[in-house]
């Protein structure tokens, strides 16, 4: 049976081991492609694989578990072993990792009040209740058991986040019930504060430091906190990030490959490491995240490309051949082979043949819900997508004021079909509204879910709750009578669209093109002519496109497309008229935004 413990050096077998790991997310990438990643992986000179578990796509609703196809992290784990490769688990309910709502299921904002990431007791019951499901997947995969994995995490950067000790000791005391063996460890900012916070080294829990630059200075800060706790550890930096994620608005984030070949030398000089991200993969869906910034909140794009060693569509970049290099020279018996590549493929371009309104086809595709008072996403059990509100208001035959009250995130008020507001934002903002000559004035609010805030101050937050929790009003008082329709874009909506219903294209509407193929492979979809929303491949949402860059195209891995018949369909709510679905061999970004 292989051994693995934790003394002075990482011991596999009883001998030495340094850990060359790098991150994988198998829920990021299509099943075809988990081989050829893990695979340039091992070809690196890489021995370990790390991954993250999301809570929320593993129990989308409460008591409901999914572990099919991309979710299948028991597949990914014998894959990885049958390649020879180790495994670090990070099962914590909290991931950030640029992941909607940090991983956690948007079905716990049900409970009002509730305290995330604490020993509330409705909390921790939901930790209990997912972990009896997961923790049985994962026992078998220890190394005790026969399997690849090394170790397992308890909580991810908590340290960044509260400091709640009773918190990590029942979360480890529920891993260790649900037969996990192998070490546990906590990962956190390598400062003293963060570390005090986050860790539980006086109950042994082995310590890792998260960084991505100033090697021996973050690694001296590792040292001198084992001493002071009496701890002789092998030093680990558990992510050494390699890149950076980006979001709307903002330029691509690049870092030099020479200079973080020469960083990662200096860390595998001192210790072990695990390149954050390897190869990112992709957002698909709604899961991007969202940063916050005082008010402002900062969703991220789709691409989840992190300017890694592979790139979101999982080719080898200079710094992969950079860092390889840097493995052989500190680790000069390390295996290591000619990476696996691709090919991408313009797939051509294909008129877009029919629209319609989605006010249009509204009632067609959702039974909407009808209350006094507006619900948020997660109280109609929708959590992701956009919610529309319908409501009629009392036209006074003068301009009058709207407010819509604490509202999250994006909102687009029409006021009998025409557009008259667009805003972001969580306390509310008046607006006038223009009357016409009828008694009523129909009111739209479409308001759009951009993501949940997975990392800093706002985590807890209230607009953590998507769509209106305040309500709107009219003059100074709040409005009575709602008609909800929950756009989730589920297979079983797009179904349901009536493209003969009627177009508007100054209206929120979907377009859609089909078309037949001879051949399929790993494409882009340019959106570089379109406003703002959703593309659906055959039913699978690749996630979202906006015109406000930096990336202005969606990568369509070839296992979304299919020889013969296809059709994709566009969520675009700008306003914008599409006209085609054009390919591209290579991602298209703008180069030409400033600096934040």
């Amino acid at each position: 049976m292989t051994t693995f413990e934790i003394k002075e050096d990482f011991m596999l077998n009883g001998q030495p081991f340094k850990i060359i790991s790098g991150a994988i997310h198998y829920f990021r990438l299509p099943t075809s492609q988990w081989e050829d990643s893990l695979y340039n992986l091992k070809a690196l000179g890489a021995n370990t694989v790390e991954t993250y578990l999301p809570w929320n796509i593993h129990e989308p609703a409460e008591g409901v578990f999914d572990f099919a196809g991309m979710k299948d992290v028991e597949a990914f784990v014998s894959l990885a072993q049958r390649l020879g490769l180790w495994v670090i688990l990070r099962p914590s309910v909290y991931i950030c990792a640029e992941w909607e709502f940090g991983g956690l299921p948007a079905w716990l904002l049900k409970e009002s009040g509730i305290r995330l990431r604490s020993t509330d007791e409705r909390f921790m019951s939901r930790v209990a209740n997912y972990y009896q499901e997961l923790l049985p997947r994962l026992a078998p995969l220890q190394v005790t058991q026969g399997g690849p994995v090394l170790m397992m995490q308890i909580e991810n950067e908590y340290g960044s986040y509260g400091m709640d000790k009773e918190y990590l000791k029942a979360t480890k005391a529920l891993m260790e019930a649900g037969g996990i063996e192998v070490p546990l460890f906590t990962s956190d900012g390598a400062w003293e504060e963060a570390l005090d916070a986050g860790t539980l080294i006086d109950e042994d829990v082995f310590v890792t430091g998260n960084f991505g630059s100033r090697s021996k200075e973050n690694a001296a800060v590792l040292q001198q906190y084992f001493a002071d706790h009496g701890k002789k550890w092998p030093l680990m930096c558990m992510e050494y990030w390699d890149g950076w994620f980006n979001r709307w608005g903002e330029p691509v984030i690049k870092r030099d490959p020479a200079d973080l070949a020469m960083e990662v030398k200096e860390m595998l000089k001192l210790g072990s490491v695990n390149l954050y991200m390897f190869h990112g993969g992709s957002n698909f869906g709604f899961y991007n995240g969202c940063s916050a910034r005082e008010e402002k909140d900062l969703p991220q794009v789709t691409s989840y490309d992190y300017d890694a060693l592979l790139t979101e569509a999982g080719e080898p970049t200079e710094k992969y051949y950079l860092v390889q290099q840097a493995i052989k020279e500190v680790c000069p018996d390390v295996w290591q082979a000619e990476p696996r590549t691709k090919t991408l493929k313009n797939l051509g371009s294909y008129p877009i043949n029919k629209s319609v309104s989605f006010f249009q086809t509204k009632e067609q595709m959702i039974t909407p819900v009808a209350s006094a008072y507006p619900q948020t996403m997660e109280q109609l059990d929708a959590n992701y997508g956009y919610l529309l509100y319908d409501l009629e208001l009392k036209n006074y035959q003068r301009e009058n004021k709207l407010k819509i009250v604490e509202v999250s995130d994006r909102v687009q008020v029409f006021v009998d079909g025409q557009l008259q507001e667009v805003a972001t934002t969580a306390l509310g903002s008046e607006m006038m509204l223009q009357p016409g000559d009828q008694e009523t004035m129909e009111v739209a609010v479409l308001v759009e879910n951009q993501g949940r805030v997975n990392y800093g101050y706002k985590f807890n937050n209230p607009s953590q709750a998507k769509g209106i929790r305040g309500g709107v009003m009219q003059d100074i008082h709040f409005h009575q009578g709602y008609r909800h329709y929950p756009l989730t874009l589920a297979p079983e909506q797009i179904d349901k669209i009536d493209f003969s219903a009627g177009k508007n294209p100054q209206q929120p509407s979907f377009y859609a093109a089909d078309f037949t193929l001879e051949e399929v492979a790993d494409t882009f979809i340019d959106c570089s002519a379109y406003g703002k929303g959703v593309v659906l491949v055959n039913g699978f949402n690749l996630g979202r496109y906006w015109s406000k860059g930096p990336i202005h195209s969606l990568y369509c891995p070839k296992d979304f497309l299919k020889v013969g018949a296809n059709q994709i369909v566009i969520f675009e709510t700008e306003g914008v008229e599409l006209t085609a679905v054009t390919f591209s061999e290579t991602p298209i970004c703008d180069e030409s935004l400033p600096p934040v």
